[in-house]
């Protein structure tokens, strides 16, 4: 299922750009899980970090089209 949906954004998308999107998620997600699930630590840097890491898909996104 995974594949697919990467599969289906490079219809949309550069090859590059959809791996960044695809990889960009997957830190986010797999940061949120770890934070959730196992207690990781929550701090500041590492908030800014997550934060950059959203907004710098969501710029290629638009840039991309």
């Amino acid at each position: 299922m995974f594949l697919l949906t990467l599969t289906l954004a490079m219809k949309h998308l550069p090859a590059g750009t959809a791996y960044v999107v695809w990889t960009g998620i997957g830190s986010f997600g797999i940061t949120v899980l770890g934070v959730m699930l196992f207690n990781d630590p929550v701090s500041a840097p590492r908030v800014l970090c997550m934060t950059l890491i959203v907004l710098s898909v969501a710029g290629l996104k638009l840039i991309d089209g």
